[in-house]
């Protein structure tokens, strides 16, 4: 193959898949990385491709945010009836006539059957709580629009962030991927975690809703620390951690 033909093959590749790496690349074309990486170079250069550490993107880029490692409905069975206690145990913190905000997680999902019949205004991007409540004779949904993650029925971005800052809620009810000892509520995506920080920014009182495999659970991103909810809830006491003096936490046992 002539190296025209293959730097026009190579770029239809990237357009494809949206990305290719050197590696890929030198095996699907039998070449050298060596070779690769040069033509990469002259793709980049003249605008066809962007160069990455690795390999290449399509320079058209993609607006799709990232999907989580699981999905909503798989996450959604685990430690199901520890969620379902949580559940309950946060739903009696609402009073008929509230405000309230629900996040993407599925132990706050799970908070939706036992709202059905309240009389209450829900701020949410989840699709999975809009499908729940949608039915619901006295819920008024405001949904927050925004760019979907389909694998955990979710909008994110800019769109989503600009109208959360335009309401006011009574309570926010947020999940997390994990709790550090020192208390530092964490979470895995990132387009996720200006979501969270915005539902506390506009909530007059937060709900964090974690069960026992959240501590210390996962996550590499800082949302808050736990010093900025109103209370923990949860099915087991959380002895392993260590609030900063000064903190105090309330915590709701389910």
């Amino acid at each position: 193959m002539l190296s025209e033909e293959r730097h026009e093959a190579i770029a239809a590749f990237v357009r494809r898949h949206g990305s290719a790496s050197v590696g890929t690349l030198s095996v699907d074309f039998a070449v050298s990385e060596a070779t690769i990486r040069r033509d990469l170079e002259m793709l980049s250069d003249s605008g066809v491709v962007r160069r990455v550490r690795g390999g290449a993107c399509d320079v058209r880029g993609s607006v799709r945010p990232e999907a989580d490692a699981r999905g909503f409905a798989e996450v959604a069975t685990s430690a199901s009836a520890a969620k379902r206690r949580i559940a309950e145990r946060a739903a009696g913190c609402i009073a008929d006539g509230d405000v309230i905000a629900l996040d993407i997680g599925t132990t706050v999902a799970a908070m939706c059957p036992l709202l059905v019949n309240r009389s209450l205004t829900v701020v949410t991007a989840s699709l999975a709580v809009v499908k729940a409540l949608a039915d619901a004779p006295s819920i008024d949904i405001v949904v927050l629009g925004g760019l979907l993650r389909p694998n955990y029925q979710s909008l994110v971005g800019t769109l989503t962030e600009s109208a959360l800052r335009q309401v006011r809620v009574d309570a926010a009810f947020v999940g997390t991927s994990g709790i550090r000892p020192d208390g530092t509520v964490l979470d895995s995506t990132p387009s996720e975690v200006p979501v969270k920080r915005g539902l506390l920014d506009v909530s007059t009182s937060a709900f964090l809703l974690a069960d026992h495999e959240k501590f210390p659970g996962s996550g590499f991103l800082e949302v808050s620390t736990l010093g900025r909810f109103t209370a923990l809830v949860t099915d087991r006491s959380p002895d392993s951690l260590t609030l900063p003096d000064g903190e105090d936490l309330e915590v709701l046992l389910a």
